[in-house]
């Protein structure tokens, strides 16, 4: 993935060789313009003052490059992260943000990176030896090395874990360190990740569209790939499990989740399956996950959830996001979960001045990569020193981003608090110093963004990731960058306005391109892809009615923007058209009753109204959200087509022209979606409970178009009107010499066969679909879906058109309701009172 894909022009001007003068001139105006801050660590200005060797050659290939081409490949990178949908959240949104990415790498030698790695998985090893005395024999904490009061006044201390042996042997599967450039130049940790390290499939994206943006200057650098490091990852989860061909999740809270883009994207790149807590159920000492065919055993979890959240029996009550009973499968060996539970009590900051004494302690070494110097206020000698010279520290909380006592999260500096503030926080640590460390003011390092057509340093932190494998730990040969807008910054959080960078690591030969994917000598073949969640199911069938709703909606805003348009109107047949179309748009949510008194006005509102639930607008929303729940099973095609689509509806639309040409638009583009899927999909449960979603709204709204518009009594307009409807007008002009009429309609709308648009055609589409998924009961007896299917099935195929009045397409339109509610109700079973299958059959 991390490869490099795409055409580029190259970095080299067509004139060649007359040309080089003005690109060396350019890239020394760079340097001449970039202006180092003082004191600080830079990684375009290294402590001679002079560029570092491998920005220079960056520097001079980069200048090869017109400024129309660097802008137009910047403008390039960013769309590319719109289409694709790359998102974020900050704490407290509920909207997710656009990815920020800086355009340029962050640059690092072969050889500094090759140090860097040792001192990392020096801390990895540490850290997990550390994590299984904590939870183990506690010699430690006994001896006094690791104050008793450290670890236990972390909330991320876990009671329940003590004495559990972690299934697969090790605490740590992934851990990750921030680290930044210390004053003397060398790279310093600035605090650890053990809990749920995140930014793995963000670095990934970020590889992406650099290497894609500038595939070759990424070719001619020689950079590291990532998929080695990936691949290893997988390999090593997979051989922690207890059998074979081992089932993996990624754990995620939920679409809510600050990084549920990467969630999705972790899943998508390893081959892992996206699951939430209630995909979840614990069946004796196993982990099961529901599926649209039963329950199937998991092997193991990548969680990015929080401890606490694990298990409401165990560990937080209150929590909806976990599997309850979770715990004592770990505990009997029946899951693997990387991380463990509890392993985010080496984040406490309170922890981290003792880090240097076990390492001599534990590995009778010293740490290879220093951190910022730390005491921590629960001891006496600590605090003393940390009050005598309180102005000179930056004060944080022991156990947490905030500090007690104050809004904001993050580092407090004493020297610019008031005097009152001052006093007040000097009385806190006094009176509990348990609860604050204090850490030396340090400025973060620099690193060149692009502003303005220039270059210019601002602050960075950089998170490395390393990797539990058979063979030891494994560093990822790059990392996730963030980079603070404000010169003065102490920390980069995205959600403070910082902005992401892909971390380049440049060997000096050519690298070796690799790929995820297993070589050609080892594939078991296989035709259907894994399982799919019953969650995932209920969303795909939810996502396709949404769509197919959307449409119909659409189809309706179309045909009344075309009687507004036409100068016939006023005439009453087209009143009593008009009045009918309103009807709908009012049952179906689309407008409010107070709208329809006001003509023109009400296809506006029925196309973009925000506060309708039926309208374009809302329905199309609701297909995004869904959609956000299933990026992992969505190609960035269709998911372009949906962002397109509530996009399209987000600007301003003001006259009966413009809601007709967006109305069309917008069918457009959902015809492509129904193209991509029906072309695409493997033919696999996915698929089927997405077209069956789209099959059964379908059927729904072609029973109420014929109810509304194909009565008793019915005019050729209101007969024209429902054969626009439902798309129907070739069919029915080439078929029938003569004008709309009433016996011919129905038969072609409701009960042919031949028709993809009719009532008949959806229903036989629904039995196929029904027929193909697994049997839950071993019973013998059909079930209740495929009974309602073949009951409605029979009763079309005996019907007559002449016969279908106003009741019976009623009746027709609630059966297919029932039949959509069982759906619903035999397949996507949730809670503690979901249905468990009898025998585990079919495919899912």
């Amino acid at each position: 993935m991390d490869g490099s894909s795409g055409q580029d022009q190259g970095a080299s001007p067509a004139a060649g060789r007359p040309a080089a003068r003005p690109v060396l001139r350019r890239a020394a105006q760079w340097a001449r313009d970039y202006t180092r801050l003082p004191g600080i660590p830079d990684e375009f200005i290294g402590a001679d003052g002079q560029p570092r060797p491998v920005w220079t050659r960056f520097a001079d290939t980069f200048a090869a490059l017109a400024p129309t081409d660097i802008e137009r490949r910047f403008a390039s990178a960013d769309r590319h992260l719109r289409e694709a949908g790359v998102t974020y959240r900050s704490p407290g949104d509920n909207a997710e943000r656009s990815w920020p990415l800086s355009h340029l790498p962050l640059l690092i030698d072969e050889a500094e990176w090759t140090q860097l790695s040792q001192g990392i998985i020096q801390r990895a090893e540490l850290l997990e030896r550390v994590l299984q005395d904590i939870y183990g024999e506690g010699r430690l904490l006994a001896s006094g090395a690791l104050p008793a009061a450290a670890v236990a006044g972390s909330s991320e201390y876990l009671r329940p874990v003590c004495g559990i042996k972690p299934p697969g042997g090790r605490f740590l599967s992934i851990y990750a360190a921030d680290i930044g450039r210390g004053p003397d130049g060398r790279w310093w940790v600035l605090s650890d990740r053990t809990q749920a390290p995140s930014g793995m499939g963000y670095a990934l994206e970020n590889r992406l569209v650099l290497s894609r943006a500038f595939s070759s200057i990424y070719k001619s650098m020689n950079v590291e790939r990532l998929a080695p490091f990936f691949e290893a990852f997988r390999d090593a989860l997979r051989a922690s499990a207890d059998r074979d061909e081992p089932r993996i999740g990624v754990l995620t809270p939920g679409t809510f989740s600050e990084t549920y883009f990467e969630h999705a994207t972790l899943a998508r790149y390893l081959g892992f399956l996206l699951v939430e807590g209630d995909d979840l159920a614990v069946s004796g000492d196993r982990v099961h996950i529901r599926t649209v065919a039963g329950l199937k055993r998991l092997d193991v979890l990548l969680r990015r959830l929080d401890s606490n959240s694990l298990d409401p029996l165990e560990l937080d009550a209150a929590s909806r996001l976990g599997v309850a009973g979770l715990m004592d499968v770990v505990r009997k060996g029946g899951v693997v979960l990387a991380n463990m539970p509890g392993s985010g009590v080496l984040e406490a900051r309170a922890l981290l001045g003792f880090v240097p004494s076990l390492c001599r302690r534990v590995l009778g070494e010293d740490l290879k990569i220093p951190h910022i110097a730390t005491w921590w206020c629960g001891q006496k000698s600590a605090r003393d020193e940390v009050l005598s010279r309180l102005d000179e520290f930056a004060i944080e909380g022991a156990y947490g981003r905030a500090v007690p006592g104050f809004a904001n999260s993050g580092p407090v500096l004493v020297s610019e608090l008031s005097v009152a503030e001052r006093e007040r926080l000097r009385a806190a640590i006094a009176q509990r110093g348990i609860d604050y460390v204090g850490q030396e003011v340090v400025r973060l390092s620099t690193t060149p963004v692009w502003e303005g057509g220039r270059i210019a340093p601002r602050p960075f932190v950089l998170r490395v990731f390393a990797a539990a494998t058979a063979d030891g730990w494994t560093v990822m040969p790059g990392g996730f960058c963030r980079i603070a807008d404000a010169l003065d910054a102490r920390a980069v959080s995205m959600g403070d306005g910082a902005r992401a960078a892909d971390v380049w690591v440049v060997a000096d030969k050519a690298v070796a391109a690799h790929s995820l994917l297993p070589g050609s000598d080892n594939v078991r073949i296989r035709r259907i892809a894994g399982v799919l969640p019953s969650r995932a199911a209920d969303n795909l069938f939810w996502l396709g009615r949404y769509l197919e709703r959307a449409e119909a909606t659409l189809r309706l805003i179309r045909a009344l923007a075309a009687q507004h348009r036409d100068p016939g109107k006023g005439a009453p047949a087209q009143l009593n058209a008009a009045e009918r179309i309103q009807r709908l748009l009012l049952a179906w949510g689309a407008i409010a009753q107070t709208s329809r008194t006001q003509g023109p006005r009400v296809a506006d509102e029925a196309l973009q109204a925000e506060d309708r639930f039926g309208s374009a607008l809302s329905l199309l929303k609701s297909a995004q959200r869904t959609a956000v729940s299933l990026r992992e099973r969505l190609s960035p095609d269709a998911w372009q087509v949906i962002t397109e689509m509530s996009n399209r509806l987000a600007e301003d639309v003001d006259d009966d022209d413009a809601i007709l040409s967006t109305a069309e638009l917008l069918l457009e583009k959902l015809a492509s979606f129904a193209g991509l899927a029906q072309e695409n999909m493997n033919r696999a449960a996915g698929w089927r409970f997405l077209d069956m979603g789209r099959r059964a709204e379908r059927a729904i709204n072609t029973a109420r178009f014929a109810r509304q518009f194909g009565y008793d009594e019915a005019t050729p307009e209101d007969l024209d009107i429902l054969l626009t409807l439902v798309d129907c007008q070739i069919t029915y002009r080439s078929r029938y010499l003569i004008g709309p009429s009433l016996a011919p309609i129905r038969d072609l709308v409701v009960l042919d066969l031949y028709n993809p648009r009719s009532v008949a055609f959806q229903i036989e589409v629904l039995n196929d679909h029904i027929a193909g998924l697994p049997v839950l009961k071993e019973n013998g007896l059909i079930e209740r879906p495929q009974r309602l299917a073949v009951s409605l099935r029979a009763r079309l195929t005996a019907a007559e058109a002449a016969h279908l009045d106003g009741r019976t397409l009623f009746a027709l339109e609630q059966d297919l309701l029932s039949l959509s509610e069982a759906i619903g109700q035999h397949y996507f079973p949730h809670g503690p009172n979901a249905s468990r299958p009898e025998k585990l059959t079919g495919l899912a």
